[in-house]
């Protein structure tokens, strides 16, 4: 592993193929906030980007005049894909969200494109399949169990140890992530995830049927940005959490980089992650890990064959030359990316949803632009929008950018920014048959 930075890049020195008519598949499925940063990227730097997706009457110009498959039918959907690549050949095959990332690796090896192996993408993405293939190789995951939601649940949670941390196995974002400190809890939480799962369109059986609990591991939360090229691991950024996560649900909010954590610490962090990497048999293309630090060690929470979410990429385009789908692009074109560390700190909110209900409006966002190294404040959720917190909720009430000299004034000037916001929410009133 090449551990290239551990802060957001100051500047990178690109050197890529002439991007003009050079073609790139980015498979997403609809919706997927991380779309419009590809479709930018690929414009600013001359790449056509050809958008993947089930979006065949959607009123986004990209996805209705992209390629359209069906997420749900991989073989069906490769060779739609394959046609057109006759037609018209791809130089690379990328998937935006985990939905796409299966998919995206057939793709490109059927068309004989650098990729990651289908099974390391499939163990990446299935939580209990990563779990244990980390445990079998000895990289530090938390002690788990399954629990099948077909059979009585009772009997399953015998050995579970508490505190522990339900989770299901193939959704994003904590959502559907709850801890339980006893057998009560973990029963209740469970029935919660059940009616979760049943409702959330995941196609395999196993995925609607299964719960994957594993210990709780108390400590400090990171979040590692990488690119992967034939096996070799370059970090692009660390960021720091600095609210604690200790449930009962597991909102993210703050996103801090350069991480303050100090080098041996850091050290140890990539080379978890580059164990994890190996232990899949990633070898090709971006990761998001999420990791947890604690003294006895660097523990594996996740990592994904994808980048970091949609507005939370812009971090990376804060401190840098270029933003990290850019990164992604020109990687996947064959770019060869000298990164330099910079100096200064760079900072996001993911503004949480504060309660259930009806989203009436947001109170103080000039205010909250105002504050020094404040870079930008988004409200992404429209007035009478339904709001949903987590567990059940997928998304975030919008974003709050910052930069500044140092992580911990761009983490300060969020605090205050975010001090300045009301969310008015009235309450949603559903009427139940009588």
């Amino acid at each position: 592993m090449v551990v290239v930075a551990v802060a957001a890049p100051d500047r990178i020195v690109r050197s890529a193929p002439d991007a003009a008519g050079r073609r790139i598949l980015l498979i997403a499925p609809h919706g997927s906030y991380r779309t419009a940063p590809f479709l930018a990227a690929a414009a600013r730097n001359g790449i056509e980007l050809l958008i993947a997706s089930e979006a065949r009457h959607s009123l986004v110009g990209a996805y209705a005049r992209g390629l359209h498959v069906d997420l749900a039918d991989p073989a069906v959907s490769l060779q739609t894909i394959l046609r057109e690549a006759q037609q018209r050949p791809f130089a690379a095959v990328l998937g935006s969200d985990d939905a796409g990332t299966e998919l995206a690796a057939l793709a490109a090896d059927a068309l004989g494109l650098p990729h990651n192996p289908v099974a390391a993408v499939r163990l990446a993405r299935r939580k209990d399949l990563a779990r244990a293939r980390l445990a079998r190789v000895g990289v530090p995951v938390p002690r788990h169990w399954l629990l099948d939601v077909t059979r009585p649940l009772a009997a399953q949670t015998e050995d579970i140890r508490f505190p522990c941390v339900l989770k299901p196995l193939a959704l994003s974002a904590s959502r559907g992530v709850i801890r339980a400190d006893n057998r009560a809890q973990l029963l209740a939480a469970a029935a919660r995830i059940q009616v979760l799962l049943a409702n959330a369109g995941l196609a395999e059986p196993h995925e609607r049927e299964t719960i994957l609990v594993e210990e709780f591991i108390p400590g400090t939360e990171v979040a590692v940005e990488g690119l992967l090229t034939r096996g070799r691991l370059d970090i692009l950024a660390v960021f720091d959490k600095p609210d604690p996560l200790d449930g009962p649900y597991f909102e993210e909010t703050y996103y801090i980089t350069p991480s303050r954590l100090n080098a041996d610490t850091l050290q140890a962090l990539c080379d978890v992650v580059s164990a994890a990497c190996a232990a899949y048999g990633l070898r090709h293309g971006p990761i998001h890990a999420e990791c947890r630090i604690n003294p006895q060690g660097v523990w594996i929470v996740e990592v994904a064959a994808r980048t970091i979410g949609g507005s939370c990429g812009r971090l990376l385009r804060f401190g840098a030359g270029l933003g990290l789908e850019e990164l992604v692009l020109l990687h996947a074109l064959g770019g060869r990316l000298e990164l330099r560390t910079g100096t200064g700190g760079a900072g996001v909110l993911m503004i949480p949803i504060p309660q259930a209900g009806i989203l009436r409006r947001v109170e103080g966002v000039l205010a909250a632009q105002q504050v020094r190294y404040v870079e930008e404040v988004i409200v992404d959720v429209r007035e009478g929008h339904e709001l949903v917190p987590l567990p059940e909720g997928a998304s975030y009430l919008g974003f709050i950018f910052a930069r500044a000299p140092s992580a911990a004034q761009a983490e300060a000037a969020l605090r205050a920014a975010y001090a300045r916001l009301r969310v008015v929410v009235t309450p949603l009133w559903k009427a139940v048959a009588g």
